[in-house]
Order: structure tokens, then sequence, then C-alpha cells
């Protein structure tokens, strides 16, 4: 595995206390990603990363930045994939997907989760769609979602400007309620925008224009990828949005994009869910965003999606078996 260095000083790996009780994934209205937590593994036994053993060669080269700095949010780990052939040194440039839980994305990553089944492998299935040639090959920004301090991810997540006093209150109440403080997700965004953009596009061969700054997430970073386009449109061209958790807030968030939701012309979108444990309540909500999608201009199969997954439940296994489809959508070659 190929290390590079954060800010270009050499770094070593060591394990994270933040990684601490990782498995606590309860956020805004869900569960440990649709699983039980007594069924994943306990970081707190090993204070070293473990390494998954696998028959699978490393495709790419990795970056790890073990705390990227933030006046705006909780420092973390952010780790950069570069598909093969990447040559610092060359004139060619990639579009950049940035995603969240970034902890979860890689099987061959610096994560505590290897060698379990709470991986998308995102790094094998690109290498693979770039070697069939179905997608452009691309550098994939991986922002770890903060688990264990409080704001917590959900509060990152959780879009900020729809939550009113009222929908605040249905939010605490909640089965799961929604514990840790107050929502930072403009906070979070900010980070993204101003402070780790930048970055990548000063020490990586980007594509830094609209069109080729994309963001991926499930579950409640669905909600974040969608508010960031809202939020920041000339920023991101294109978001996926895998399970959304529209039912955060019984659908404030839909309701409130009615009037600011960008019109068609220069984005797209991809949504999905599955009809298993929590995705199983997603498809009403879903119904009523493909609507609004069609009052705004948007045009089914080209610069929208809407897919239903029968059978597939609320986990990171469920994302991993569909995760071509919102891939080619976001970097086919059309």
């Amino acid at each position: 595995m190929t290390i590079r260095p954060f800010g270009r000083v050499a770094v070593t790996l060591v394990a994270s206390q933040c990684l601490i009780g990782m498995m606590a994934l309860v956020a805004v209205g869900e569960n440990a990603m649709g699983a039980d937590a007594s069924e994943a593994p306990d970081p707190s036994k090993d204070k070293e990363p473990v390494y998954r053993t696998t028959s699978h060669p490393q495709r790419g080269t990795f970056e790890y930045h073990p705390d990227f700095p933030s006046r705006n949010v909780v420092p973390r780990p952010v780790e950069v994939w570069l598909p093969e052939g990447y040559d610092a040194a060359s004139d060619v440039r990639y579009p950049v997907l940035y995603v969240h839980d970034g902890q979860f994305m890689f099987l061959h990553g610096q994560s505590p989760f290897s060698g379990t089944d709470w991986l998308w492998d995102l790094d094998t299935t690109m290498a693979r769609l770039i070697d069939d040639g179905e997608i452009r090959p691309a550098i994939v920004v991986a922002v770890w979602a903060d688990l264990d301090a409080k704001p917590n991810r959900g509060l990152e997540y959780m879009p900020q400007k729809p939550v009113t006093g009222e929908v605040w209150e249905r939010m605490v109440a909640g089965d799961p309620p929604l514990k840790g403080g107050k929502l930072v997700s403009d906070s979070y965004l900010k980070f993204l925008v101003h402070e780790l953009k930048p970055f990548v596009d000063q020490n990586y061969r980007t594509q830094p224009d609209r069109a080729n700054t994309l963001v991926m997430g499930s579950s409640m970073g669905g909600m974040i990828s969608s508010y960031a386009i809202v939020e920041y449109p000339d920023v991101f061209g294109a978001a996926a949005c895998l399970s959304t958790d529209w039912t955060n807030g019984d659908g404030a968030v839909i309701a409130w994009y009615r009037d600011r939701w960008p019109q068609a012309g220069v984005h797209r979108f991809y949504f999905d869910h599955g009809t298993e444990t929590y995705d199983a309540n997603y498809g009403p909500f879903q119904l009523k965003m493909d609507e609004l999608m069609r009052n705004k201009g948007y045009r089914s199969g080209e610069d929208w999606v809407s897919r239903r997954f029968e059978g597939a439940d609320h986990t990171p296994r469920a994302w991993r078996e569909r995760l071509h489809v919102p891939l080619r959508f976001l970097l086919g070659n059309q």
C-alpha cells in the first residue's frame, strides 16, 4: 500500500483515539447504518488498524491525511484515492468525487473496519469500471465521518437551514431521539468548500470546475450530498444520494427544497432506495422528491435518475452491490 505525506510531510500511521467506539453510528433518526452495533467490530480492542488480507490486488494509490485541520469542524482523517496512471508531473487532470463516511469506502484504505462487511470497496469498483471503459478515471476524496465527538455525524449531515424550531422538537423527540448538540451541517459544508477543496485542487491534478466536482453519500450522507448542491450550486455539479433518509424531520427537507432547488440545466442528480429495514420507509418520501425534480424541469434518465432496488436493505453491503450504478451516472463515458 502506498501512503504519501500529509502536507508533503511524512507521517506514521497510528490509530486515532477518535476511532474508539466508532460503531456508535447512532445519528439523526438512524442506527448504525441499519445494523446492530453488537454485530460490528469494536475498534477499542485493537489500537492499531487491522488490515484486510485479500486476494484482490490494490488498484491505484492512496494518500492518507490522518488529521486534516479545520476551523469549521473537528479535524478528521481524509483519504485520497488516485487512479492507476495518475502522474503528478503530467498535464492530465481528473474529475473529483467527494464521498462522505470515508472510513467505510475503501477495501485497501486505512479504515479500522478492514476485514469486515462494512466497506463499500469503492476503490476496486472504480478500477474495474475504468478498466472496462464505463467511467472516466477520477480522484476520490473520502472524508471520514465524526462518529465519536460532539457534534457527531448526524449533526454534521442533517441539512441545517430546513430545521425550524418545530422540526427540531420532533427530531429530539424521535425514535431514536437526536442527541449530541446543535446542527452544524453548514459548517461541515464550509469545511468541504473552503478548506478541503482548495487543498485538493492545489495538491492534485484536478478539474476544479463545477461539472467535474461531484459528491456522493448514503442515508444521512445522501441528505448532505443534496444539501451541498443547494447551498453551493456553483461548486458541485452532480450528486449521488443512496438510500437518502428523507424521514428525518418527516420530510421537512423536501418541503424546504421546493423553493430552493436549482432548476434543471447545469446539475445532475442520482437517487435510490431499497425496500427492506430502514429503506422500507423511504419510498413515499422519494416519490415527493421525484415530483419536485419533474417540476424543476429535470429529465428522467438524462440529468436525473431515481431507482428502487427491490429487496435491498440499509447496509454498506447493499450500497456496495449497486455502487456501479451511481458511478456510471456520475462518471460515465457518454
